[in-house]
């Protein structure tokens, strides 16, 4: 049996073997693989992506891989009883899946029996995204202009690229599409997650109930309270952008790279978290946070 095995492995490996599948192995079969790979990847970030389905999915497809491996040895050991039952029982639970599915197939079918469907999902992509954009403006820009209007307190922390470390430790983990009711519930006055601040980073919001760490800036006026303190510290040691409406006040401001600016209009405030996101290019540079929103603007 070992010398079975043995064998079955070395040839496996025989660099004729190698080369012939490799001479075999045309610009055909690259371009069928890719579209292949295209198509799941689609399916999987359009239909079970972050869904319940995508766990069950996952243990599936390991036991898939598990059980053809096992399969192919036992008929190389010339166990072919074995491995011939061993292939039917996969051939089964493919045919299974088809089951265990059904409503996330009925969805898919569903999906490409819109109007416009190859113009919606191949050929807006730009679209969408600008879109997307713009709603996560919208949505952190009427979010804080409530809460100055009320005096609400709030701390809004916007990465530029996922930093786990900055929540892992004290904080809860949200992971929820960004919008202003959201944001507006989870600073609601003495709600568990309203002292802390929020983070967020693309279109989503990770987690609330986030501890800063506080600037030790010995020049900052005695005036700021925790919450300023936090936003510029927080902006002093990372490229994350920090949001701050003040509970006495309702003042509105803004920390990046250190710099704290103020806002009186709600117009400005939008327009250069547009430009500090990326979203549009400053057209002049008027001072050092300028300066820092072009700057940071094309990290």
């Amino acid at each position: 049996m070992i010398e079975k095995l043995l064998s079955f492995y070395g040839n496996f490996f025989s660099k004729a073997e190698i080369a012939d599948d490799f001479a075999a192995f045309s610009l055909k079969s690259v371009i069928q693989i890719l579209l292949i790979v295209l198509i799941v990847a689609y399916i999987y970030m359009r239909f079970i992506k972050n869904t319940q389905a995508e766990k069950l999915i996952r243990g599936i497809l390991f036991f898939i891989i598990i059980a053809w491996i096992f399969s192919a040895l036992l008929i190389a050991l010339d166990f072919q009883i074995l491995g011939q039952i061993a292939q039917y029982l996969l051939t089964g639970i493919l045919f299974s899946l088809v089951i265990v599915f059904q409503p996330e197939l009925r969805k898919l079918l569903v999906h490409i029996g819109q109007t416009k469907f190859v113009a919606k999902n191949f050929f807006l992509f730009k679209k969408d995204a600008n879109e997307r954009k713009t709603n996560i403006i919208k949505e952190i820009t009427e979010a804080v202009k409530y809460c100055s209007r009320v005096k609400r307190g709030a701390l809004i922390v916007i990465q530029k690229t996922e930093d786990k470390s900055l929540y892992n430790e004290v904080g809860t983990a949200i992971n929820a599409d960004i919008s202003a009711e959201l944001i507006l519930t989870i600073f609601f006055p003495n709600t568990p997650l309203h002292d802390g601040a929020m983070v967020i980073c693309e279109d989503k919001i990770l987690a609330a109930g986030v501890l800063l760490p506080l600037t030790e800036d010995p020049k900052l006026s005695w005036r700021y309270g925790t919450r300023h303190r936090a936003a510029i510290g927080a902006s002093e040691i990372s490229d994350s952008t920090c949001i701050v409406v003040s509970e006495e006040t309702g003042d509105i401001s803004i920390a990046l790279d250190g710099i704290l600016r103020k806002y009186d209009d709600i117009t400005a405030f939008k327009d250069d978290l547009e430009k500090i996101l990326g979203f549009k290019e400053p057209e002049k540079i008027e001072n050092a946070f300028m300066q820092n929103i072009l700057k940071l603007g094309k990290k």
